[in-house]
């Protein structure tokens, strides 16, 4: 066999076992870091490059393998002409001083996307085996770039999956919270309505009976959306429900609870908060506000009083610095309508707040509250959905409303 031939003819079967050696690792699930140490060696071992770069694109453009330059690469930025380069060419055609000690640049493509860009440094270009190496050179360089690539895309699916998982978990940790059921008794009638803006939020509400003529009502929201403010509201509603059968006084459970999620988020989260305690005999109700939206509390002669005493949002510092406890007595007849600020916030297209003066003006009309409540709540709910127009919900979205007499 001629000499030259026998040469090239070894070069193709090196080149054939390098690329099989690199399929199998790619196989055999190596690590990313694994395959740009083989892609490394395979280079050095079967090629005479002397200099070479691998920029990668992850989220930002990044060197993963460098060797036989003056200085590192491993902190320089890939010069942004480079960056949605798609065609093998020469350095001296760019003037970008950080890779002048380089020859060539041979991009990685997959589909429309640029992966990588190799580049390549002391090369025999006149060599007539060059145009090869530069095939095997690029063939190397798209099964590594694109094998890295599938397990990137497989990790964000793990990932995604893993996070979706979690959404399930919070979002039925979140059902929890709510009371299975609420009274509709002709002395005592109560309706939800929650709507969340994702699969989890941080809005919650309750009902408590405390005995046989007092339970507590109340609302809450807690600062920040999704997982943590689920968990952080599961934990708040389990410290609520064993302060209560500790203790009937409300003063003392706002202190307990402000104490609690002090403690939980340690100042990086807080909570506004809204409890009432009805006592169906004394016809008193006790509450404290706690930065909450102030409930309405609309009496049997039409009048509303807007509930705002109470104390800052809890959580927020280790000790309340003043609690004034709102106490109102001889009412026998009357609706109490709870909500959060997702209500109140919702914008127009304009840019306008749907605003408490809607709820005072719904509240204001007779015919309003004779409405059974689920009615009054889908009418607000009707209201609100036609006040946003096109805009999308931007909060959870809380209704509560208890009626006596």
């Amino acid at each position: 066999m001629d000499h030259s031939l026998k040469l090239k003819f070894d070069r193709k079967n090196m080149e054939l076992n390098a690329l099989l050696e690199v399929t199998q690792s790619i196989n055999a699930n190596k690590t990313e870091e694994e395959l740009y140490k083989i892609f490394n060696f395979t280079v050095r071992g079967n090629l005479n490059v002397k200099k070479i770069a691998l920029f990668v694109f992850d989220e930002v453009w990044s060197c993963k393998v460098n060797y036989g330059t003056t200085k590192s690469l491993a902190k320089c930025k890939l010069p942004e002409v480079f960056q949605k380069e798609t065609g093998i060419r020469k350095i001296s055609d760019f003037s970008e001083p950080d890779v002048a000690e380089f020859e060539m640049v041979i991009p990685v493509v997959h589909k429309t996307q640029v992966l990588a860009q190799v580049f390549v440094g002391g090369l025999e270009t006149h060599n007539h085996d060059f145009e090869d190496g530069l095939k095997f050179l690029q063939a190397l360089s798209n099964i590594t770039i694109v094998a890295i690539e599938n397990k990137k895309l497989a990790r964000k699916q793990l990932e995604r999956e893993a996070f979706r998982k979690e959404l399930e978990i919070a979002s039925d940790v979140q059902q929890f919270l709510f009371p299975d059921k609420l009274p509709n008794t002709e002395r005592l009638r109560m309706e939800a309505s929650y709507l969340p803006h994702d699969m989890v939020g941080g809005d919650y509400y309750d009902f408590i009976p405390i005995n046989k003529n007092q339970f507590l009502i109340c609302v809450a929201d807690v600062s920040g959306k999704g997982i943590p403010a689920a968990l952080m509201m599961s934990n708040f509603q389990a410290s609520l429900r064993t302060l209560l059968r500790q203790t009937p006084n409300l003063r003392e459970v706002v202190e307990a609870l402000n104490f609690q999620v002090m403690e939980n988020a340690k100042g990086e989260k807080f909570i506004t908060f809204f409890g009432a305690i009805y006592d169906l005999e004394l016809k008193t109700l006790v509450y404290i506000n706690a930065g909450h939206n102030p409930p309405i509390l609309i009496k049997s002669t039409g009048e509303q009083l807007l509930l705002e005493d109470g104390c800052m949002v809890l959580g927020a510092v280790p000790e309340l610095p003043f609690i004034n406890e709102g106490f109102i007595d001889n009412i026998d007849d009357f609706l109490l309508f709870c909500y959060t600020d997702g209500l109140t916030e919702t914008v127009s297209e304009s840019g306008e707040d749907f605003g408490q003066e809607r709820l005072l003006d719904y509240f204001g009309k007779k015919e309003n509250m004779v409405k059974d409540l689920s009615t009054i709540h889908q009418d607000l709910i009707v209201a609100l959905d036609t006040h946003k127009g096109r805009n999308a919900y931007h909060d959870d979205i809380t209704i509560l409303s208890c009626r006596v007499g």
